[in-house]
């Protein structure tokens, strides 16, 4: 089975971190650009971040600039989402997802393939 799997969620304080990670199953995502997305209650899924496949590229929401940071390890198959300073406004379901290419262009979501279930970020005191 095709799929990606999300850890890292959990609850923090206002101005504290998190890192998500991103891993495939069933098949090697080094070939894919990956996105990151988030889908807070009563809103719409919105793009956080994305990186091309080799890594050397990313993108990110004006809303996360700075703040957040994309990284992937091709050799251990995985993408991470570094998240620090983090704000109540950050409190969402964050989903990672495979694009159909190797670039960023946009979050489109009918170009990326694979999706994660998602993992909740609250940031609350």
């Amino acid at each position: 089975q095709l799929q990606l799997v999300e850890s890292g969620g959990g609850l923090v304080q206002p101005g504290g971190s998190l890192r998500l990670s991103c891993a495939a199953s069933g098949f090697i995502l080094d070939y894919n650009a990956i996105g990151w997305f988030r889908q807070a209650p009563g809103k719409e899924r919105e793009g956080v971040s994305c990186i091309a496949s080799s890594g050397r590229s990313t993108n990110y929401a004006d809303s996360v600039k700075g703040r957040f940071t994309i990284s992937r390890n091709n050799a251990k198959h995985t993408v991470y989402l570094q998240m620090n300073s983090l704000k109540p406004e950050d409190t969402a379901v964050y989903y990672c997802a495979s694009r159909n290419d190797r670039y960023c262009s946009g979050y489109e979501p009918t170009l990326y393939g694979y999706w994660g279930q998602g993992t909740q970020v609250t940031v609350s005191s």
